[in-house]
């Protein structure tokens, strides 16, 4: 995990807000780090955690989980951890000559127009199951973890019905299970044509999400003690529109990323 960070949205394991939507999108970097950090961050709290696995395999995110501390095997084994492996499973739908089959998460590969309805079913029934934990303390609230809700962009998904289902996820995580909610997106080029990709996708996630943090290359260009920068932007708080945002440096390494505030590192001192 991140001290950092967590101190930065004044989080910790053991106390942090539920029902929340936060929203990670990067541009002209990888901000795959954040993701990381709540994975493990939310395995620790005791959360039951869904992760919609789209870019890379379960044994990547195992081998950086562990450089963390945390092993998704073991959290998988026990049902701490639902893990769909985008990847695998969707060479499978393709594959497959029966499509009478419709109850796979992953249908919408073989039927593009009907929508993410049985994607949205997986998640729903995931959350809804309870798991046990061996030390006999009260479980954290369920958590909806996606990487990256971008790619099905590219498999023809409409942003219409990309953000229907986050719609629904949110209703029935966040609002009726009191859990929470971390999608990373990836937004193209500023001057790109983007009037159905990944730039409207990312505008309408930020009107739904409580909490954004978007990263970015830094704006002078490459610097090798700091690897860009981090706005987080507040947008709601007790049930109320908040209006917060505030930008901060980062520096990523094997076990985690720094944080600081802009002009406090002695590289662009």
């Amino acid at each position: 995990m991140f001290p950092e960070l967590n101190s930065i949205l004044n989080f910790s394991p053991d106390s942090f807000k539920s029902s929340d939507f936060i929203l990670l999108s990067d541009r002209q970097t990888d901000a795959s780090f954040l993701i990381h950090h709540y994975l493990s961050f939310y395995l620790r709290a005791g959360c039951k955690v869904c992760f919609l696995g789209f870019v890379q395999s379960f044994s990547h995110y195992n081998a950086v989980s562990q450089r963390l501390g945390v092993s998704l095997t073991q959290a998988r084994d026990k049902g701490q951890l639902v893990f769909l492996e985008g990847l695998k499973e969707s060479l499978g739908v393709i594959l497959q000559e029966d499509a009478s089959q419709g109850t796979q998460p992953l249908n919408y590969l073989r039927l593009p127009g009907a929508g993410l309805e049985c994607l949205f079913k997986f998640v729903e029934s995931s959350m809804r199951q309870s798991w046990n934990r061996d030390d006999g303390e009260t479980r954290g609230p369920p958590v909806l973890l996606i990487d990256d809700l971008s790619v099905l962009l590219s498999l023809g998904v409409s942003v219409k019905a990309i953000l229907d289902f986050t719609l629904y996820c949110q209703a029935t995580i966040c609002l009726e299970l009191k859990g929470n909610m971390v999608i990373l997106v990836r937004c193209e080029e500023e001057d790109a044509d983007d009037d159905e990709g990944s730039d409207l996708l990312h505008r309408g996630l930020v009107h739904q999400c409580s909490l954004a943090l978007h990263v970015e290359g830094l704006p002078t260009g490459y610097c090798r003690d700091i690897h860009g920068q981090m706005e987080v932007w507040w947008r709601r708080r007790e049930d109320a529109m908040y209006n917060q945002r505030k930008i901060f440096h980062f520096k990523v390494h094997d076990k985690g990323a720094l944080f600081f505030a802009r002009g406090t590192s002695s590289a662009v001192l």
